[in-house]
């Protein structure tokens, strides 16, 4: 088997040195190049033609946000950044992800030698997993599907001429509730899928993204600036309500009490993640029984597929994402290939069905 080939672009000469010794430890890697900034990693790119680049995000001359357009959507190469463990960092790699980065793997600030090779098992799993993603692939997901800044949604539910676009007052206990699952290639795929669902929406939605601690309050951030629903990060101890969306904090499961409330539990990983999928939909079950949806998007792995057949025998609604507009079709195939699914659609289309089977449960 061919060796995969990486392109490590970082301003600091020890980091491109310890990052191309953990990624060339591994026998399926090869280290091909390295480069200072963006316009050398650019520059490079054209040139050598790597399956992969592990990207950093401040550098000087051109930075990895400025470099990332061109690597994607000229040259349809897959990259995963190299993000700092501070807000500013979890910002941008936020917005990283919207413009086409595949992954991220976070890196400590100051001193990491010993830190760095902590995240080793994370940073070559995650290039394996972007090499096996087609340049056509790479360059959608360098551009929005659709962009609904606010504006009329393709969904709707029965309004009244003065529903607020942004409720602003206290909303009803959820009676209904929709639990989304998504890891790899998640951030993107969820502005494809949370701003299109209407404000009136009469169920809560609790969204688990697989991510460690400080990056998911960057994504509620982005996710409630495009949507009409409200998103916030959980803090615990909310009590879910219609037409309002909690993601699960990063590095803790979110569960739902019998009295319709947050926890966050700091209980060990499940399938190597926390928070995990089947953790929330599980004790969504139990507490909604038939009144809920499961979704499950892109993103490696099978978290989520066990309390999708829970879902399915409570006699609630399931949705998986069609392989077509994945980035990793792992979570959604062991949805699918245990025949649990209700709906299997792409992307552009998971709105939509969510809308109608909120409204048959």
């Amino acid at each position: 088997m061919a060796q995969i080939s990486v392109l490590v672009a970082d301003d600091s000469a020890f980091m491109r040195k310890v990052v191309s010794d953990l990624i060339a430890a591994d026998p399926e890697l090869v280290v091909v190049g390295t480069a200072r900034n963006g316009s050398d990693c650019i520059q490079k790119a054209r040139s050598i033609r790597p399956d992969v680049i592990t990207l950093d995000v401040e550098m000087p001359v051109m930075g990895g946000l400025e470099a990332l357009p061109t690597l994607t959507t000229e040259l349809g190469i897959p990259v995963v950044m190299l993000s700092s463990l501070t807000q500013a960092g979890a910002d941008v790699t936020i917005r990283a992800l919207s413009l086409g980065a595949v992954d991220f793997v976070p890196k400590p600030s100051g001193a990491i030698s010993l830190d760095i090779a902590a995240v080793r098992d994370e940073l070559v799993r995650k290039i394996k997993a972007a090499a096996a993603i087609s340049a056509g692939l790479v360059r959608t997901l360098a551009r929005d599907l659709r962009t609904p800044a606010l504006g009329p949604a393709p969904v709707s539910m029965p309004t009244t001429p003065t529903t607020p676009t942004r409720p602003s007052t206290a909303r009803a206990a959820a009676r209904k509730v929709v639990v989304i699952g998504t890891s790899t290639g998640g951030p993107r795929a969820l502005t494809q899928v949370i701003p299109w669902l209407p404000p009136n929406l009469p169920a809560a939605v609790l969204i688990v993204q697989h991510m460690p601690a400080g990056f998911t309050r960057s994504l509620a951030e982005r996710l409630n600036d495009l949507s009409r629903i409200r998103v916030t990060e959980a803090q615990g101890g909310e009590t879910i309500a219609e037409g309002e969306a909690l993601i699960a904090a990063g590095g803790r499961h979110m569960l739902v009490a019998a009295d319709g409330a947050l926890v966050l539990d700091d209980s060990p990983p499940m399938h190597g993640v926390r928070p995990a999928v089947d953790m929330t939909m599980n004790s969504a079950v139990d507490v909604f029984g038939r009144r809920i949806v499961g979704v499950i998007m892109t993103g490696m792995g099978s978290d989520g597929a066990d309390a999708m057949a829970r879902v399915k025998l409570a006699g609630g609604k399931t949705i998986a994402e069609h392989e077509s507009s994945c980035v990793v079709y792992g979570m959604p195939r062991s949805v699918v290939e245990r025949g649990i699914a209700d709906k299997v659609v792409p992307l552009p289309e998971i709105a939509d069905e969510i809308v109608n089977a909120v409204l048959s449960v």
